[in-house]
């Protein structure tokens, strides 16, 4: 249940960012040494992305402090039983890059909201290459991987996709010769970005990438920037609310994330980041928010694709805005862990908003008052969270059923927005 608040303040340092961490463990499993990271990810995707990899014969140790992988170099072992992904989309499009590379035949698994999910984006690319795949229907998991010798590609990706940029890097390490690998839009470069730390050489120019193959890995240690995505909806909490102030340190600035920084601003949200600096190719800062009233705001475009996973909470704060957010070219929306358009939709119609449903987004007027009432998550961490942030303004105490969906990315979620919450 939560409670309505009336301001919003406090400090806090976020666990590990999920993009990075995915990616540092995959790489980590095919470089030779032990790679240390420090404020790995708490959140229950990475966990399944550290459980396929011990299932592949990868050496890993967890404390408090930090996760080891004792890496063996480019070839893994052949798992004696399916790869489970849980709800990890991440875990298994970027996985399946490496298994096409190696000589044994592997299955991934996932729950019953991953086996919903489209893999068609990666089978294509992967197949071009040489990996043998089967699906299920639509392109479904679970996915059947039969590793190959790979060859290299120039690949244009049809939609814009961070996840699949990575898996056909990952790839191109166990291909001869030189991939390329083109996005219509400019996505996060976290897999560009690792695979440097991890010493790979990688060429950028504009939305190309193009990699060698055949390249050695070798470990790193590391500690992961908080993450910018669980942060968001602690940013647009405080954004809600005149006069708040919140401090988020260690956080990534990594620019082809930090978009939500710049349209907060031009909401009027006054935010200020100081303390910057790099840590293998990412950067790092201290965010501090004021919230102020908020104006209105487009997305669509490039920003849709900058801002994908971070259009749930902006959807929620919308109706507190002077004139509204519009979202266009979101129908990516649709083939998240929920059809987030929908699940958006039904929510905040259930507060009592006024939204008009797209095929690719939303527009949902501005000065509106909200109430509270009983919600889904729908199984979906990112609803979960952003209806909690909705909820602080509404008139009311809301219920959310199904919201320990939240651990998936964030287990301590509601503890901190509780803790930082005034009432």
């Amino acid at each position: 249940m939560v409670r309505p608040a009336k301001n919003l303040a406090g400090a806090l340092r976020l666990p590990g960012d999920k993009s990075i961490s995915h990616r540092y463990a995959m790489l980590a499993a095919i470089a030779e040494g032990t790679t240390r990271l420090e404020n790995f990810s708490t959140g229950q995707d990475c966990a399944s992305t550290l459980g396929c990899l011990a299932a592949l014969g990868v050496g890993l140790e967890r404390n408090e402090n930090a996760v080891l992988i004792h890496g063996g170099g480019p070839k893994l072992q052949r798992p004696a039983r399916p790869l489970d992904c849980g709800n990890s989309g991440s875990t298994m499009r970027m996985l399946s890059g490496i298994l096409a590379g190696q000589r044994f035949a592997s299955e991934l698994v996932g729950d019953e909201s991953l086996s919903r999910r489209p893999m068609a984006r990666i089978i294509a690319p992967l197949e071009k290459m040489g990996a043998e795949i089967v699906a299920d229907d639509g392109g479904r998991p679970p996915l059947r991987i039969t590793g190959k010798y790979l060859k290299a590609i120039d690949y244009k990706m049809p939609v814009a996709s961070a996840q699949v940029k990575s898996a056909l890097l990952f790839a191109a390490l166990f291909a001869e010769g030189e991939t390329r690998v083109e996005e219509p839009v400019r996505t996060r470069d976290h897999g560009e970005l690792a695979l440097r730390a991890f010493g790979a050489e990688l060429k950028q120019d504009g939305n190309q990438a193009r990699i060698a193959g055949c390249q050695k890995l070798h470990a790193i240690e590391a500690e992961i920037p908080g993450d910018l995505s669980s942060a968001a909806f602690f940013l647009c909490a405080a954004a809600l609310f005149p006069g708040s102030r919140l401090l988020i340190s260690g956080l990534l600035m990594n620019p082809t994330r930090a978009r939500l920084l710049d349209l907060l601003i031009l909401m009027g949200v006054g935010i200020s980041v100081a303390e910057l600096e790099d840590k293998h190719g990412e950067l790092v800062g201290t965010v501090e928010v004021n919230g102020r009233n908020l104006r209105g705001a487009v997305v669509a475009g490039a920003d849709t694709a900058a801002l994908i996973d971070e259009i749930p909470v902006l959807a929620a704060i919308a109706p507190f805005s002077a004139t509204g957010i519009e979202v266009r070219d979101a129908s990516e929306l649709r083939v998240k862990e929920s059809d987030r358009i929908a699940s958006i939709v039904t929510n905040l119609r259930a507060m009592g908003a006024e939204v008009e449903e797209l095929e690719d987004g939303l527009k949902i007027p501005g000065g509106q008052t909200l109430h509270g009432a009983e919600i889904d998550s729908f199984g979906d961490h990112r609803i979960a969270m952003a209806f909690a942030v909705a909820a602080l303004r509404a008139e009311g105490e809301t219920t959310i059923h199904r919201a320990d969906a939240a651990v998936i990315s964030c287990p301590g979620f509601f503890g901190a927005l509780e803790g930082l919450s005034q009432r």
